[in-house]
């Protein structure tokens, strides 16, 4: 066996698989324009109406992408759990209740091990949608919803392993959650329960939650001297002071504002002289990744949270650091 690879024949190849799988997507949003809108809007009614959950099921390839379809259901907002269609036939059927609703996911269709599924659809009437790219299969003739995909090519090179047609089945699942989410309304508020953990937990987190208040806030009234500035800013450790008149927030001083305005006299200045007035704030509802965003595209590192013009924290970027949230 040869040691090394054929670097061109392997890059080939990868963009072949890709070319071929972008082709079974495009398909895919041609298929709304040729039968697919309806049965599609159908199938969002279908889970939006029901008091229960979204049982999602298949089994081999299909049962793997069925299992993420139904945790992206699940955290955003729509109710639902993964039942393995053999598992179903061996008593996780009475996992299914009457008020739920089934997306069953077979390529051909024609899936033996949902065949106890479809006849527990039936007994109980339980809605069914069909995830299949055969509309005339077993599946599709037992489904109150047929979601039929276009047969297109698979990157494997037998046209055998499903490639395209489980990464298409997967696009379909997520059209189909993001759909129910912009439906409900479903906000980034009631998405961070669901997303305690992780960076994607810490994004979710509020300013709020994160800023530093009371006395650790550097503020300095103004018609302060600049030696009183510089001390808050070394003092407070955020590289910057805010300016308040009234207890308003009428500017800012920043480390870059002190090298930008550096003389013999900078000491005996007034405040007021030196800071950059109206500068950008927060409000503590705002969520950790908004906050992000605005300091990456500014180009600064800490920001004033303010409510009504009043400050009432600061948050700085090492606080998105320390809890994952850059």
């Amino acid at each position: 066996m040869n040691s090394t690879i054929d670097s061109d024949q392997v890059i080939g190849s990868a963009k072949r698989t890709l070319q071929i799988e972008s082709a079974g997507m495009q398909a895919l949003t041609h298929a709304f324009d040729n039968g697919l809108a309806k049965p599609f809007c159908d199938a969002v009614n279908t889970f939006r109406d029901i008091q229960g959950r979204v049982i999602v099921t298949g089994v081999g390839k299909s049962g793997h992408i069925a299992n993420k379809i139904a945790a992206t259901l699940a955290s955003t907002g729509t109710p639902a759990f993964f039942v393995h269609s053999t598992e179903a036939n061996h008593g996780d059927l009475g996992m299914i209740a009457r008020d739920d609703a089934i997306l069953a996911i077979s390529w051909s269709g024609e899936t033996a091990e949902l065949r106890g599924t479809l006849d527990y659809s039936k007994r109980f009437s339980i809605p069914l949608v069909a995830l299949t790219a055969d509309e005339n299969s077993t599946l599709a003739r037992h489904a109150d919803v047929v979601l039929s995909l276009p047969r297109e090519k698979e990157a494997c090179p037998h046209n055998l392993a499903p490639t395209t047609s489980s990464l298409m089945i997967l696009a379909l699942g997520d059209a189909i959650a993001v759909a129910l989410l912009e439906n409900r309304e479903f906000t980034a508020d009631q998405f961070s329960v669901f997303h305690p953990g992780g960076q994607l937990g810490a994004k979710l987190l509020h300013v709020r939650d994160l800023m530093h208040s009371g006395d650790a806030l550097p503020l300095v009234e103004s018609g302060t001297q600049m030696m009183q500035a510089i001390l808050q800013i070394s003092q407070k450790g955020f590289g910057c002071v805010g300016v308040v008149k009234d207890q308003t927030l009428i500017g800012i001083i920043t480390d870059g504002d002190l090298r930008r305005s550096l003389s013999t006299s900078l000491l005996d200045e007034k405040v007021d002289d030196v800071m950059t007035a109206d500068p950008q704030t927060i409000t503590g509802d705002l969520l950790a990744a908004e906050a992000l965003e605005i300091l990456n595209q500014r180009k600064i590192t800490a920001l004033m949270v303010t409510k009504s013009q009043k400050p009432i924290g600061i948050l700085h970027l090492h606080d998105l650091l320390r809890v994952g949230a850059a």
